[in-house]
């Protein structure tokens, strides 16, 4: 098929398939550009739990060193979330805080897949429609004086074309999109986990809250 083919079987279609290109240039571009950030996310959260695994305690010189290393990361600010909390207030709050830091980086994590979301329902219905439109123009021979009627089977055959590469824009992003909400899934259970590590590791800066935990199980075993 040569350029001036596709150029007859884009103006048959009404100039849709044109714009199928442009959203298979659009996903494309989404997909190449969310693996990416999903890869490079991912390498640092793995980073930072692999830190945080090395240390029993947190304190501040860590919370610095992985401030630094990983500045504009999701994980890195929810661990400045835990190095800006004052530790004069409820143990309690520093939860709320990391929930709340991590609802704030959600939406940066799973943005623009909304775009590729898009393209997987409209790329069929596009081609479907660029198919009809392509039809239609198949069948206006027989209105022709002198037109063959054997040109109708080669104008359905190129107007099916819209079709299928509706479906085959579909396909591929359909597979990336399920691939990509992957991703997030993982980088979101890495962010709860890190919230978990450091919930641990910052208890020990409580010593009185400890101490009432430890009385009041004293307590619970004498009364069984």
């Amino acid at each position: 098929m040569n350029f001036d083919s596709i150029q007859r079987i884009a103006g048959d279609s009404g100039g849709i398939v044109y714009i199928m290109a442009v959203m298979l240039l659009v996903g494309l571009t989404v997909i190449i550009e969310r693996s990416y950030y999903f890869w490079r996310i991912n390498t640092q959260g793995q980073q930072v739990m692999s830190v945080l695994e090395d240390s029993a305690t947190l304190d501040q010189g860590l919370l610095n060193k992985l401030g630094g290393e990983f500045l504009h990361s999701p994980h890195c600010k929810v661990v400045k979330t835990a190095l800006e909390h004052n530790l004069n207030h409820d143990f309690d709050r520093i939860s709320d805080k990391l929930d709340e830091s991590i609802m704030r980086e959600a939406p940066s994590i799973d943005r623009f897949l909304w775009i590729l979301d898009t393209i997987v329902t409209m790329a069929p219905l596009l081609g479907l429609l660029g198919t009809i439109v392509g039809m239609f123009n198949a069948f206006q021979v027989l209105g022709n004086v002198g037109g063959e009627p054997t040109k109708i089977t080669g104008g359905v055959a190129e107007a099916l074309i819209a079709t299928a590469s509706g479906l085959f824009i579909a396909i591929i992003g359909l597979f990336f999109f399920n691939a990509l909400n992957n991703r997030v899934r993982i980088i979101m259970h890495q962010l709860e986990t890190i919230k978990k590590m450091l919930l641990n590791r910052m208890y020990h800066h409580y010593p009185d809250m400890v101490a009432e935990e430890m009385g009041n199980e004293r307590i619970s075993l004498k009364g069984v």
